[in-house]
């Protein structure tokens, strides 16, 4: 074990937790490794017992570790979700699949999704949600579509999609959670809006209170937010996506031709 500074319970446990946080960045503790127990850890690093149990509590807090009852505590295995930027919306993936880009990305990645749809009304657009459509920002000129997202049941982000009501209008688009073979996409299609060009706007930031709950986000950890705009043959913007996601378990994957 690295050296610690002599100082505080309160300082010491932060730094026997950082110690450990490197050695499971570093690959000392891998995936499924058993950490020291406390009584272990509190001999290598000359500290009280219940100062390593805070150590181990903060890793836990952060998702690093997770204990098993009468084992010990364990690095925590976390396959990371990628999410394929490109190929997710392609209409060959659509067609012989015959379900959501979501759905497919994690079966892709021998895990099983799950998706539940929380809401879908029509509103009054978010500033920038209306500038991005072209749409009214002043009335109810769009349907939003929330829908929170799982692989392998365990969440792992939320979806809040904006189309405009002339589009939504007389589709299951505008009220309904089946949206049949091929799910959304599809049935933008059959309204003559081919998903043909994205465009993803990706920040960082801390979760809300209700993220961090719908996520089971472990303290400290941020989210990942995309903003992806779906345009048609004609460049036209057609549908807005908030995705929310956990930054612990989720990855970014695109391929894309960079500009003469």
């Amino acid at each position: 074990m690295s050296e610690r500074t002599p100082q505080g319970p309160e300082t010491a446990s932060r730094q026997i937790a950082a110690i450990l946080r490197a050695a499971i960045d570093q690959g000392d503790l891998l995936p499924g490794d058993k950490l020291p127990s406390e009584r272990e850890l509190a001999a290598a690093h000359r500290v009280a017992r219940n100062t390593a149990r805070e150590a181990v509590r903060q890793l836990a807090e952060a998702g690093l570790v997770v204990a098993e009852h009468g084992r010990g505590v364990f690095v925590r295995t976390k396959p990371r979700l990628m999410r394929f930027g490109q190929r997710r919306y392609s209409k060959k993936l659509r067609d012989e699949t015959e379900i959501s880009p979501f759905h497919a990305e994690v079966i892709a990645q021998e895990r099983t999704p799950n998706a539940y749809m929380t809401s879908i009304e029509r509103v009054i657009p978010p500033p920038e949600i209306a500038e991005r459509l072209g749409v009214s920002g002043d009335t109810h000129s769009v349907v939003r579509r929330e829908n929170w997202y799982f692989a392998d049941a365990e969440p792992m982000q939320r979806g809040v999609t904006y189309i405009p009501w002339d589009i939504a209008k007389d589709s299951a688009l505008g009220g309904s959670d089946d949206l049949g073979p091929g799910d959304l996409y599809a049935r933008f299609e059959d309204k003559g809006h081919l998903i043909t060009y994205t465009r993803e706007e990706v920040t960082a930031r801390m979760p809300s209170p209700e993220e961090a709950s719908g996520l089971q986000l472990p303290d400290g950890v941020p989210v990942l937010v995309v903003l992806h705009t779906g345009l048609d043959q004609d460049h036209q913007p057609f549908e807005v996506t908030e995705f929310v996601m956990r930054a612990d378990y989720t990855g970014l994957d695109y391929t894309m031709k960079v500009d003469e």
